[in-house]
């Protein structure tokens, strides 16, 4: 595996935090604290991995090509979309960091109060990011693949 195989393995990083999620917040409203508690830790931990695999992948594309990233241009009608979705989900994602580092804290600390009430904003807002970490993945690796 080289460097070059980090986007898919990062769509599969986000997917596994995507189910995960859905999976934690099943758990907790149905009363299943333990099981929710596993899948959320799971979830920080496929996201962790995804975002050193995600830090490693841009510098290693510095290294290789001058540019830390992969730059979507063709079709051009589709590319204000693709724009839209991408800012959309790096608001979302510099959000979330902190967002989850709270959430978590409030749990690991049993502040379940405090803990759900920020939770309802975590929540989504890492599903969106998750979920459109994978959307970026297939329009610019499948759908409309760019050269680099």
């Amino acid at each position: 595996m080289t460097y070059t195989d980090l986007p898919l393995v990062n769509a599969g990083l986000n997917t596994a935090s995507t189910v995960l999620l859905l999976l934690g917040w099943k758990f907790i409203r149905s009363g299943q604290r333990d099981a929710h508690r596993q899948c959320m830790v799971g979830a920080l931990f496929t996201s962790a991995a995804f975002l050193a695999c995600y830090l490693y992948y841009h510098f290693r594309m510095q290294q290789e090509h001058g540019t830390a990233h992969t730059k979507f241009v063709d079709p051009a009608w589709f590319r204000p979309i693709y724009l839209a979705i991408l800012l959309t989900h790096l608001i979302g994602a510099i959000a979330i960091v902190p967002l989850v580092l709270m959430t978590v804290s409030r749990a690991f600390k049993e502040r379940f109060e405090a803990h759900k009430v920020i939770a309802r904003w975590t929540l989504p807002i890492w599903l969106y990011v998750s979920v459109t970490g994978v959307v970026i993945y297939v329009l610019l690796y499948r759908v409309f693949p760019q050269a680099r």
